[in-house]
């Protein structure tokens, strides 16, 4: 009985360390110290909104009514979750979609735990969801990924040029 008293202790203390295991380290730059997160952040191509600055760069829904896009360019609206897993196998491919796309798209995050209101306003109740915005006309939703993540890309490029690009 000691034994396996004994060898669950020791693997539960080996499954705490090994969580424990992953934080993240810290750079300098410019004599400041910066964790690698915040590195990652300024290099990612995708853009996280809250509240206000989605009513900035998508939709001001409290001052307008019908749909009226605020953006530059055309836009995805990727609704997350961090919790969710298929959220964060879509994380990276979206992030590569919107480097490919630089300049012709933007591609906005949204926490759907952190702002549900914006969530509840596209009637998001699973996800991940995309809001496939254009410049002219009204935007689109569309849910789920596809089986590989080569299917996803190629579900993301036939959206944007369809629903974003699309000649007039």
């Amino acid at each position: 009985m000691r034994k396996i008293i004994l060898a669950m202790l020791v693997v539960s203390i080996s499954f705490t360390q090994a969580c424990q295991g992953n934080e993240r380290s810290s750079e300098k730059k410019d004599g400041k110290e910066l964790s690698n997160k915040a590195v990652e952040d300024n290099e990612k191509a995708t853009i996280t909104l809250n509240k206000e600055e989605f009513k900035k760069k998508v939709l001001n829904y409290e001052v307008n009514k019908e749909w009226k896009f605020e953006g530059d360019l055309p836009c995805i609206v990727d609704f997350y979750a961090d919790w969710c897993g298929p959220c964060r196998i879509v994380a990276p491919i979206l992030e590569e979609i919107a480097q490919e796309y630089k300049g012709k798209i933007n591609v906005y995050k949204v926490d759907t735990q952190k702002d549900p209101e914006i969530a509840s306003l596209f009637g998001v109740q699973g996800i991940p969801a995309f809001l496939y915005c254009p410049m002219e006309g009204g935007p689109r939703m569309s849910s789920g990924i596809g089986r590989t993540n080569e299917e996803t890309k190629q579900m993301f490029r036939n959206a944007i040029e369809e629903i974003l690009l699309k000649s007039k």
